[in-house]
């Protein structure tokens, strides 16, 4: 196996970043339940119901050479609460997206997205040699936009009429990346933010 998809836990004062097990299935439905999250129409995150086939479908691509996903718990009080992963992996180059990634509605807007993305850029950049980072999302979750672009990502434009949606409609994504040259003053930035919280 490559070593970009070597599962490895990753540690931060505010989050641990676990390798997806089976283990998991009753804490991620707790968190996903903590803001009815797959209610929101423009993002898919598991439902308790879909939960087990969510975490089937994630190894999968694992065992496929496609995505490495983690489980993400609360450092403190070392609750489960959520998920994020290396997506459409390209392990020759290597090249990574950072996805499919959902939080307990809890622990949003604190500073655990900053820790996670700090573990998830170091592992990329520092210890693969990643060549760029990728974030996708949908054109309408401004929330996740200003996110990404307050890391330091730059826009690469957005894919039109790019997946389908559960409810059967069209998500245009917007595409953002950060490069080497960029990690430096991005992990400047994300350590800035983390010693606010």
């Amino acid at each position: 196996m490559h070593p970009v998809l070597n599962p490895i836990v990753l540690r931060h004062p505010h989050a641990v970043l676990e390798p997806l097990s089976h283990d998991h299935h009753d804490g991620l439905c707790e968190a996903t339940r903590d803001g009815e999250l797959w209610n929101l129409w423009y993002t898919i995150v598991p439902s308790p119901d879909g939960m087990r086939a969510e975490i089937e479908r994630r190894l999968a691509l694992h065992a496929q050479g496609s995505m490495l996903p983690w489980t993400v718990r609360h450092a403190e009080s070392g609750r489960i609460v959520g998920m994020t992963t290396y997506m459409n992996v390209e392990a020759t180059k290597p090249r990574v997206e950072i996805g499919s990634t959902w939080y307990a509605r809890s622990v949003q807007r604190t500073g655990l997205n900053s820790a996670c993305k700090l573990l998830l850029l170091e592992h990329a950049f520092d210890t693969l040699g990643c060549i760029a980072v990728e974030f996708r999302t949908s054109f309408h979750n401004h929330q996740s936009r200003k996110a990404i672009e307050r890391l330091g990502a730059k826009s690469d434009g957005i894919l039109r009429n790019h997946m389908a949606m559960p409810d059967g409609t069209l998500r245009d994504t917007c595409v953002y990346s950060i490069l080497p040259h960029e990690w430096p003053a991005v992990r400047k930035g994300l350590g800035f933010r983390l010693e606010q919280h």
